[in-house]
């Protein structure tokens, strides 16, 4: 059956809730989403990629049946009984998508604010400037991804990132105490424990973020590194 030349190009619609999303985490959601599938999200942001995913999919369903409407009458076609009909169907298809976009926020919403609570309570008790280069650095490697290793002889902690950097162990343990990063000791240390930062820390580093905007991004992955940063999708 041939496609139907009413029907609009489907595209990924961009939702009012992204602003507060990266606001709120430091980044966008391609990047979260990218740190989504390489698994190096905690629960909470793991939730909020899943969830949104689910409302970038509503507002696409929206923005489809909005374009569709707007093509039916911008004259293009004859004013018959068939056009009025299925300019109904088209109003009736719409109001669904809305109502399943509508719910789709709200899941968003239970899972993003608790987040923007926890960056709200940093900023407030830390405040900017208790973030220092160094932590910054640090924070910014383990965003985009680290492991701490035991070495098998020496016994020796070390901390290696994607980006191919190495943070020190006692700078790990600071920010650990600080409650900055969280480390999963679900695996042995030799084969590499996950560091991910929690939603202070996050909150801390989108602070610093918003306060340096020349120095908010990630860090750039060295050619062999473990594990090759991916590119940010569009």
């Amino acid at each position: 059956m041939p496609p139907d030349p009413a029907l609009p190009v489907a595209r990924r619609a961009v939702s009012l809730l992204e602003p507060r999303i990266e606001a709120a985490t430091g980044h966008d959601v391609d990047t979260l989403g990218a740190h989504r599938d390489r698994g190096i999200l905690d629960e909470s942001h793991t939730e909020l990629v899943d969830r949104h995913r689910e409302l970038a999919q509503a507002e696409t369903g929206v923005t489809f049946y909005r374009t569709l409407l707007h093509r039916l009458s911008s004259g293009e076609f004859p004013v018959d009984a068939a056009l009025f009909a299925r300019i109904d169907r088209t109003v009736d298809q719409m109001e669904e998508a809305a109502a399943v976009r509508d719910a789709a926020v709200r899941r968003v919403l239970a899972v993003l604010e608790p987040i923007e609570a926890a960056a709200r309570s940093t900023t407030q008790s830390c405040g900017e400037e208790q973030i220092t280069a160094a932590d910054q650095a640090a924070l910014l490697a383990i965003a985009g991804g680290a492991k701490l290793y035991e070495h098998l002889l020496t016994g020796r902690l070390s901390v290696t990132t994607a980006s191919g950097t190495r943070v020190p162990y006692a700078e790990l343990q600071r920010l650990q105490s600080a409650g900055l990063v969280a480390l999963d000791t679900s695996r042995p240390v030799h084969a590499g424990q996950p560091v991910s930062l929690t939603a202070a820390g996050r909150a801390a580093l989108a602070a610093n973020r918003r306060a340096n905007p020349s120095k908010a991004s990630l860090p750039t992955a060295r050619p062999g590194a473990w594990p090759p940063t991916p590119a940010r999708r569009r």
